[in-house]
């Protein structure tokens, strides 16, 4: 009889003793869970991926945050080269340029996609800037002591060995959106320029999709390098001229004293100025005491001379 009472004695504690604890453990896991959740929605905003994967990494990493967005990212740019890799070949003329304009630096660059609908993307537009803006700073690495006109194309391997500064090289950035967007996309070339100090650089891009940056994105673009013009007056000079080079399309730069060939007019100088009709680019310069040393146009999609041979 004793020994019952005490075996009844001790299971009742044993069992008060469980509940204590497994109500215990419900609280405590509450806390955690509510933790968690606010761990993830942290990584899920750090990182745009999937609540699933942020979810995996944080229990792969005990919810450090840092080791699992690092993880995040590894994986994303394993998955892009897959991608890549598994993409290459598909046609992408859809795209933008991207233009910035320093101080008497510049560069343009054609990114190309598949789709519109991913050029339109935030993401592939940031590429298209950051491409830009890691062009520029190639050219002012590798010309720091030259005074004169510098101008450098840009394509292939030249290209995709760029850096760019948080991820390897440009070809792994461009492997790791390809990744996060899933469809080809090629960084087709770049042009970098650089002029003396009595020069100028106009530009104008056309069918503008990002505003409010320093780099200008869009379907066309044109840098042209000049000098005259009135004191105050190059900026919208070089706009006017720029605009002129988009629509017209000239494709090459031709003399002061050139004759005009009509409409197939493909010299720039000799070409009816878009602006004023009543006169050429040529008399148009003259008239602003101003002429041209050089220009570059970029039409997103189009062939070069290279793909049609």
């Amino acid at each position: 009889m004793h020994l019952q009472f005490l075996f009844r004695t001790i299971t009742k504690e044993a069992l008060k003793g469980n509940i204590c604890h497994h109500v215990q453990s419900l609280h405590t896991g509450y806390q955690l869970l509510a933790a968690d959740k606010a761990l993830l929605m942290k990584l899920r905003k750090n990182t745009g991926y999937t609540f699933i994967n942020c979810k995996k990494a944080l229990e792969k990493f005990d919810n450090d945050i840092a080791q699992a967005e690092s993880w995040l990212h590894e994986q994303a740019q394993k998955e892009g080269w897959s991608k890549a890799n598994k993409l290459e070949g598909r046609k992408a003329r859809e795209g933008l340029i991207g233009l910035f304009v320093g101080d008497k630096v510049a560069a343009m660059v054609e990114v190309n996609c598949e789709t519109d609908f991913v050029a339109r993307n935030e993401m592939f537009q940031q590429l298209v800037k950051d491409v830009t803006l890691a062009s520029l700073a190639h050219h002012q690495s590798k010309n720091q002591s030259h005074a004169g006109y510098v101008k450098s194309l840009l394509v292939g391997d030249e290209l995709s060995k760029l850096s760019m500064g948080n991820r390897p090289s440009l070809a792994d950035h461009v492997a790791f959106t390809i990744g996060r967007l899933g469809e080809n996309i090629c960084v087709k070339r770049a042009v970098t320029v650089g002029v003396p100090a009595e020069w100028h650089i106009g530009s104008y891009i056309h069918g503008s999709v990002s505003s409010q940056t320093e780099v200008a994105v869009g379907r066309y673009g044109a840098l042209v390098m000049f000098r005259g013009g009135k004191e105050g007056e190059q900026d919208a000079l070089g706009s006017k001229l720029g605009q002129h080079i988009v629509g017209e399309a000239p494709v090459s730069l031709g003399n002061m004293d050139d004759l005009s060939c009509g409409d197939s007019e493909n010299r720039l100088l000799p070409q009816t100025f878009l602006f004023d009709p009543s006169r050429t680019v040529a008399e148009f310069l003259r008239g602003k005491q101003a002429e041209i040393l050089d220009f570059v146009r970029f039409q997103c999609g189009e062939t070069s001379t290279e793909e049609t041979e």
